[in-house]
């Protein structure tokens, strides 16, 4: 079998078909694997929180750590190259990352689940999640461009730093195998958390390959960028933007050029829709009542404007931006945790149902 002659096949189909392509690859391996592991940070906090560290909390700590495993391994042997990322290249707001942080954490307990798990469930057959995601959608793209960016950009503006100073190791004057090995770190944890629970197998496979999708999404990306005479983003997985766009492409015409994010949705959506078939979990499901409806309006939209503060969604900030260790994504990751932890305590007292 000949290798894959990247620049020739950009040149023959041009850059944005490869990339929407590669997008909807990644994201149908994203999606199945996340369907079948039941990954999802928002049960990962609330076990965390109560004190009841299980499956959930195992997946999640598989996934992030072999996205910071493999990622930090590649960039340590020179394979990829993700310094011209927005989340390192661009300017960024500490004070976005804590507000929108808390926001979303916020908001994925009230809805039940953070931008990417909506979807996945979506493709399930949960009208709840659906929902939620159009919400969703809704507000990351007026919280981008719409009624809700002033107000974005006077908090973002609180507190900036300039791009060239959002890499987390080179502030601590740290190496590359020092990312390798803080990976490492966050990897035994999730063995040690693994064998304590006895996952099953599609938690072990699901975990650490939704993880590994995340690297697979740097390492296309950065291929087609250093292939290409077009100017490329190198990007990891995220749900905010992605969704914003896609709204814009079913209510304006011409919508935004395709690329990336035009596959990654769809196929995400396909994987989990495979997933759940293929597990028998296919189940329709809509509001039992008034009082949920509410909440899952008001979460779904504490999480759109919050990931477009933040700088991506629990997997666009948390997993992609804290696998190559930007600052102000770690930041959002650790206030999700605590704005989810916290809206758990005043708004769901245990016992914990899991989704």
């Amino acid at each position: 079998m000949q290798p894959l002659d990247l620049p020739a096949l950009l040149e023959h189909l041009g850059e944005p078909s490869v990339l929407a392509v590669g997008g909807a690859a990644v994201g149908l391996l994203f999606g199945f694997l996340a369907q079948r592991s039941g990954f999802c940070l928002r049960s990962a906090v609330i076990e965390f929180a109560r004190r009841r560290p299980g499956e959930k909390l195992t997946v999640w700590l598989l996934t992030f750590s072999a996205a910071m495993v493999t990622v930090q391994v590649l960039l340590w042997a020179g394979w990829i190259d993700v310094s011209s990322t927005r989340q390192l290249a661009n300017r960024g707001s500490i004070s976005g990352g804590i507000v929108g942080g808390l926001l979303f954490g916020a908001g994925m307990v009230l809805a039940r689940g953070c931008a990417s798990r909506l979807l996945v469930l979506s493709a399930t057959g949960n009208l709840r999640a659906l929902l939620s995601g159009l919400i969703f959608a809704v507000t990351a793209q007026a919280a981008f461009g719409g009624v809700l960016a002033p107000a974005r950009e006077a908090i973002s503006a609180w507190w900036t730093v300039e791009g060239g100073s959002r890499d987390l190791l080179a502030v601590v004057h740290a190496s590359r195998v020092a990312g390798v090995a803080v990976g490492l770190l966050w990897l035994a944890a999730a063995l040690w958390y693994a064998l304590r629970s006895r996952c099953t197998a599609w938690m072990w496979i699901g975990g650490i390959g939704t993880g590994v999708t995340v690297t697979l999404a740097w390492t296309f990306t950065a291929r087609v960028a250093a292939s290409s005479f077009e100017i490329v983003p190198v990007q990891g997985i995220t749900f905010s933007g992605p969704s914003a766009e896609w709204l814009m492409r079913v209510l304006t015409h011409p919508g935004p050029l395709i690329g990336f994010d035009f596959g990654l949705l769809p196929g995400v959506f396909a994987g989990a829709f495979i997933g759940a078939l293929s597990g028998g979990s296919l189940e329709l499901q809509g509001f039992k009542d008034g009082y949920s409806m509410r909440r899952y309006i008001a979460g779904a939209m504490a999480m759109g404007f919050g990931a477009m503060l933040a700088g991506g969604c629990a997997v666009g900030a948390g997993v992609s931006g804290g696998s190559i260790f930007s600052l102000t994504a770690w930041i959002a990751l650790v206030c999700m945790w605590i704005g989810a932890a916290l809206t758990d305590r005043v708004v769901d007292r245990p016992p914990y149902v899991a989704p």
